[in-house]
């Protein structure tokens, strides 16, 4: 693994944090993590030391709020503008069985544009520190701000404009990206799985109190207590693929109706109503 000098490095994060600030006041927009799939037990707070509360797919989330998966269970987050998902009719409109096979009860929605998305693998503790949108006019400006507390995630990192951001901040470091696919750690471990944007630039604070910045290029995976890059194995791609795979497709829950087929029906000679759940039976 190379290291960069200064320079190159300061250029770079430069080149992934930079946000506009011609932007007017009135153009900030606050985004919201939209909550696409819940499973097993998850909870969230609207702030560190506030009450954990049960979390469904559905809910929005505004910056500020912290995410909590336990044991066995995962969550998918859409990240920016309010996710609009059909699970908010009153019955869906379109029923299929869905290509995870893990997901139980669950119907396929394909976004119409591509989203900024996030996995939550179980026993991790993320916080949405930020999270805002800028209409220039001409384009959209994100600024998006994560802060993994514990555990592990997946995301699905969409091509962004030149003066968006994306980083997730870790105990010790923080990482920067765009346009990527990639996995990271509580502990600084890395596996970029494919990237329009360079891969990800991970700067960390080693042991010894030094700063070291890492440039982790698509099929790599680092390991911090090393130091040293590696080839992802077809093995992990395969499961990489398969995670990103989900990852890109929103779910929201199928709705299960029943119709009320009771009928009336009003006997000619004794003038009484009979109500039966089928017309075959039916008496006068």
């Amino acid at each position: 693994m190379k290291f960069f000098k200064p320079l190159t490095v300061a250029a770079l994060c430069g080149a992934i944090t930079g946000i506009t600030a011609t932007a007017s006041a009135q153009d900030y927009k606050q985004g919201y993590a939209t909550v696409v799939r819940v499973e097993g037990i998850v909870t969230y707070s609207l702030g560190a030391g506030q009450p954990e509360q049960p979390l469904v797919a559905g809910k929005y989330l505004p910056p500020g709020s912290v995410v909590y998966t336990h044991d066995n269970a995962v969550a998918d987050l859409v990240l920016g503008k309010a996710v609009q998902l059909p699970q908010a009719k009153w019955m869906p409109d379109r029923i299929s069985l869905a290509p995870d096979s893990p997901v139980r009860g669950y119907v396929t929605y394909k976004p119409s544009a591509q989203q900024n998305a996030v996995r939550l693998t179980p026993n991790t503790t993320l916080a949405i520190d930020k999270l805002t949108i800028v209409d220039t006019g001409s384009d959209s400006v994100s600024d998006t701000e994560l802060d993994l507390k514990k555990g592990k995630i997946f995301a699905s990192v969409k091509k962004l404009t030149g003066a968006s951001q994306y980083i997730v901040k870790i105990p010790n470091g923080v990482a920067g990206v765009r346009g990527t696919l990639f996995s990271i750690s509580v502990d600084g471990a890395v596996a970029c799985f494919e990237s329009t944007g360079g891969g990800v630039v991970l700067a960390l604070t080693m042991p010894n109190g030094t700063s070291q910045t890492f440039l982790v290029t698509p099929g790599q995976l680092l390991d911090p207590a090393t130091g040293q890059p590696a080839t992802i194995s077809p093995e992990v791609s395969k499961v990489l693929a398969a995670v990103f795979d989900a990852l890109r497709t929103t779910y929201y829950q199928n709705v299960d109706f029943e119709f009320d087929r009771t009928a009336g029906f009003v006997s000619p000679t004794t003038g009484h109503i009979d109500v039966s759940p089928n017309t075959d039976e039916m008496t006068d």
